[in-house]
């Protein structure tokens, strides 16, 4: 154990805390002085907390390396009856390298963030909005028990929504920042009533005692309880992992900053939805039936993303789609049982693709916003080392060696075809092929391609501020090297669950030539078809079909939104009017009768007073001289 030895378990449990509430220590600070002009101590002050974070996960991580994993309870949050819940912690493997690719991401982007938002005037909000989102993702990750996660769930949702509809000036930007808000809170109730169904099932919401439940010998729940459970659960990470048919809010959340798609929408929050299958992985090992059907869905979104991507012209959108389908793929491993190649796929996912926004966001800088890719071309010059960066994110995401993406996507397919499920292996090595080609043709049309005649007028496209660069080396590094930590990875996680990966009819190597195969045909076919390109609308089907996204988004709006507004405008025009406002229009009337009636006994008159009190002694007469008679008949 070494060094481990020497630290007690207190120790860690304080090193736990500054990874969860650094970050919120930020969030207020930056808060705080929200409303004031730009201070540029706040973006430092709130990556030097997030550092902090990053330090104190990686002492953990490695701690954990060497076989610690441990439980920490602040206090009785929720106890009801038999409803009880701890205000808990815990660390594991998972976990572990959870918390460090979110606090090594995040503190890049915090850094990169300084320069990319320099001139804004929410530069102090921004960075509350940001830090906050770091808080939410770990308490999300680090929690103990499903209703610690789900409000961890729910505050990366708000934070998202207020990073997305940052410049809420911009309509678009509203509509995007609803839209994800709306889809995932859409997605989030399957998953409160997954949660329910746990806890009616076994009495109790944490995790490790739920998992030694189901593990154990003595479980009489029904494989059907435990089914619905499994989809609910799945229902709120589709959501969250934007996964079809909860995907149109992906690339629309492109209006937010850039660096908050590297970071949200890239290496956290679309992630968490993978992070929940892998968490609660005893439950889906009981019902792999469930787990089949998340993994023949993870190969039609790896596709289908990727169509989007081949046609769009929106820079940040094809990333986002690339995303969208690198997400397919790590759920084809988690629905097939590889738990921990969707977790180690998420890790290498993180630091390349958080690269190609930045490197994204380095093209805007000098396009002066532009996003339209055809109309850029030749900045290899001017951009050299935004054109590196980007080179070494489009490799990594391509699956070639040695770059990260190949060690993790190509196990994936490895995993698929050994385990008898070569359908799925040939739609994932199909979506390697549609992977590289998009990703070279937004290569080649940004930076090689002749301009066009419509090409932004922009006479001097410049490099953005070093500082920029300087937070996304150590991303690009990572990009290239991260794919040597699987050995350690999983070797770790055997703690956790025992893992081996099947032999099949072929060879690794031979599995990993046809999917290498497959994506420099790709890359080629990009190479030759736009290194000369220069664009001109089509008109084919297909082509309006893909840039269309399908006419699922028409769709949605001709069903829902639409749709809905019918709804409420009729039942405006016949129930509120009809109905409630007529009920409350004749109650008024009713109450204005009464009062002019009761107005005539206080007019203060004295002979209308003295005909009131002889009207109601008569009455009074007649009323005795009545009940007399039924008396005595």
């Amino acid at each position: 154990m070494g060094w481990v030895d020497s630290i007690d378990i207190g120790t860690f449990a304080c090193l736990l805390f500054v990874v969860l509430f650094a970050p919120l220590l930020g969030t207020i600070v930056a808060g705080v002085l929200g409303t004031r002009g730009k201070i540029v101590g706040v973006g430092w002050f709130n990556s030097f907390c997030i550092l902090l974070s990053f330090l104190a996960s990686v002492v953990l991580g490695f701690s954990v390396l060497q076989g610690v994993s441990f439980s920490v309870s602040l206090f009785d949050w929720i106890v009801s009856g038999s409803f009880a819940v701890d205000f808990g912690f815990s660390l594991d493997m998972i976990t572990a390298v959870m918390i460090v690719v979110i606090s090594l991401v995040s503190l890049l982007v915090h850094i990169y963030s300084i320069g990319y938002m320099h001139d804004d005037e929410g530069f102090n909000r921004y960075f509350s909005f940001l830090s906050g989102f770091v808080f939410s993702m770990m308490f999300l990750v680090l929690s103990d028990n499903f209703l610690g996660l789900f409000v961890g769930w729910e505050g990366v949702g708000v934070c998202s929504y207020l990073l997305i509809g940052f410049w809420y000036h911009k309509h678009s930007a509203n509509f995007a920042a609803m839209e994800a808000f709306i889809s995932n809170r859409i997605a989030d109730l399957g998953m409160l009533l997954g949660i329910f169904l746990l806890f009616w099932s076994f009495g109790t919401l944490n995790f490790q005692e739920i998992f030694s439940a189901i593990r154990g010998d003595e479980m009489q729940l029904s494989s059907s309880i435990l089914s619905w459970a499994g989809i609910l659960l799945f229902i709120g990470a589709m959501g969250k992992s934007a996964q079809f048919p909860l995907h149109t809010w992906l690339a629309n959340a492109m209006e937010g900053p850039t660096p908050v798609s590297a970071l949200i929408h890239a290496a956290t929050m679309v992630t968490a939805g993978v992070y929940l299958i892998v968490r609660a992985h005893p439950i889906y090992m009981e019902i792999p039936h469930i787990g089949e059907a998340i993994a023949y869905l993870g190969a039609f979104v790896a596709l289908f993303a990727a169509s989007m991507a081949l046609v769009n012209r929106d820079l940040k959108r094809i990333i986002a789609y690339s995303t969208l389908s690198q997400l397919g793929y790590m759920f084809v491993a988690a629905g097939l049982g590889a738990y921990w190649i969707a977790l180690f796929h998420l890790f290498t996912h993180a630091f390349f693709k958080s690269l190609l926004f930045l490197g994204a966001g380095n093209v805007m800088h000098a396009m002066h916003d532009g996003l339209d890719i055809t109309r850029m071309g030749r900045l290899v010059r001017p951009l050299k080392y935004t054109m590196i960066f980007m080179l070494i994110g489009n490799l990594a995401l391509c699956g070639i060696p040695p770059f990260a993406g190949y060690f993790s996507k190509d196990l994936i397919l490895e995993f698929s075809f050994n385990t008898e499920y070569k359908v799925l292996w040939g739609l994932l090595v199909f979506g390697a092929f549609l992977t590289a080609f998009y990703s070279f043709r937004l290569f080649m049309l940004v930076f090689f391609s002749p301009k066009s005649s419509e090409a932004y007028a922009i006479d001097h496209p410049h490099e953005a501020r070093p500082l920029m660069f300087y937070a996304m080396l150590p991303l690009a590094v990572l990009a290239i090297v991260a794919g040597v930590f699987y050995d350690p990875i999983i070797s770790a996680l055997k703690y956790i669950a025992v893992f081996e990966m099947p032999h099949g009819h072929l060879s690794a190597e031979s599995l990993a030539g046809i999917a290498l195969g497959a994506s420099c045909l790709g890359i080629i076919v990009a190479f030759f078809k736009y290194k000369n390109f220069t664009y001109t609308p089509s008109r084919n089907f297909f082509y309006t079909l893909l840039s269309q996204q399908y006419y699922i988004p028409k769709l949605y709006e001709l069903l829902f939104s639409k749709a809905f507004g019918v709804l409420c405008r009729v039942l405006w025009q016949k129930i509120e009017i009809l109905v409630f406002d007529k009920s409350m229009q004749a109650v008024g009337k009713v109450m204005m009768w009464l009062s002019a009636m009761c107005a005539y006994l206080q007019n203060g008159n004295i002979s209308s007073v003295l005909r009131l009190m002889v009207f109601g002694i008569l009455l009074l007469l007649l009323s005795l001289l009545v009940s007399q008679l039924v008396f005595v008949r």
